[in-house]
């Protein structure tokens, strides 16, 4: 059994869903006519197009800019936590090392003790004192190989840091010259292409324009208004029907996509 494709509901700008009334203030509105304001239609679409090739230019530069900022911040503060803690390293391995001549001074001055002690008790508190210091010099050795490697392993991290810090900053400096650079040739570009927007806009009546903008907000890339190529929509490429190809090709009226909601506009457009 067949099934009847549904299409979808598109919610335009105007009207609960319709340009029909915008349809009707237009063609009462001024002596332009509805091909005219078409194609200055297409025109800004075109214009605003162009403006937004640039921002798309510019656009992942400045992301990655931040992201090698945000990077070198990162990594700055793993450098300085990592000198912190060479140094904490530093000062204990110098406490470790004291603390082991100290007991081994203290061995030898049992030592010498015992040879003038006057009864076994004296030799045997000083016998325990000495096998006692004995265990510190033991348990500091121990102390000072284990920092030692810890010494060892943060200096190379600190190696590995401070390389990807240099390099980081070479990679910002190097991009930031580059968004530096497409800015300082796209500035007058753009400005111009600005000016020739609002040249355009300021023709074009207001529920018009704002019609245009609001389906250009919609759309994903940008295109508020398209042409018919090879019988579909430039914007969502979904089929026309051949009655509505000849609409939009007269250029009498609005014409939206049933699709995805664009205005459409004659494919002669794009030669001018």
């Amino acid at each position: 059994m067949a099934t009847t494709k549904h299409k979808p509901t598109i919610e335009t700008p105007l009207d609960g869903g319709t340009f029909v009334s915008l349809q009707k203030s237009t063609a009462s509105e001024g002596d332009l006519s509805m091909e005219t304001k078409l194609s200055l239609l297409y025109r800004l679409q075109q214009t605003d197009s162009k403006i937004d090739k640039i921002h798309l230019l510019r656009g992942e530069l400045p992301l990655e800019v931040k992201d090698l900022e945000d990077d070198i911040e990162g990594l700055k503060t793993r450098v300085e936590n990592l000198q912190g803690e060479i140094k904490d390293v530093d000062k204990l391995l110098f406490q470790k090392k004291m603390d082991l001549d100290n007991a081994k001074l203290l061995i030898e001055k049992y030592t010498t003790q015992q040879n003038n002690v006057k009864n076994n008790r004296e030799f045997d508190s000083l016998t325990k004192e000495i096998e006692y210091q004995g265990l510190v010099i033991e348990l500091e050795d121990k102390r000072i190989k284990e920092n030692t490697i810890l010494q060892v392993e943060k200096k190379a991290a600190l190696t590995v840091a401070v390389t990807a810090l240099d390099e980081r900053k070479k990679d910002l400096e190097n991009k930031q010259k580059e968004l530096d650079s497409i800015v300082a040739e796209t500035a007058k570009e753009e400005e111009e292409l600005l000016k020739e927007s609002e040249l355009i806009q300021a023709q074009i009546d207001f529920r018009m324009l704002a019609a245009y903008k609001k389906v250009r907000s919609n759309a994903r890339n940008g295109l508020a208004v398209v042409t018919v190529r090879r019988d579909a929509c430039a914007g969502c490429f979904n089929k026309i029907p051949p009655q509505r190809q000849m609409d939009i090709a007269s250029s009498k009226k609005i014409i939206v996509c049933e699709y995805c909601g664009r205005i459409l506009v004659n494919a002669d457009f794009e030669k001018e």
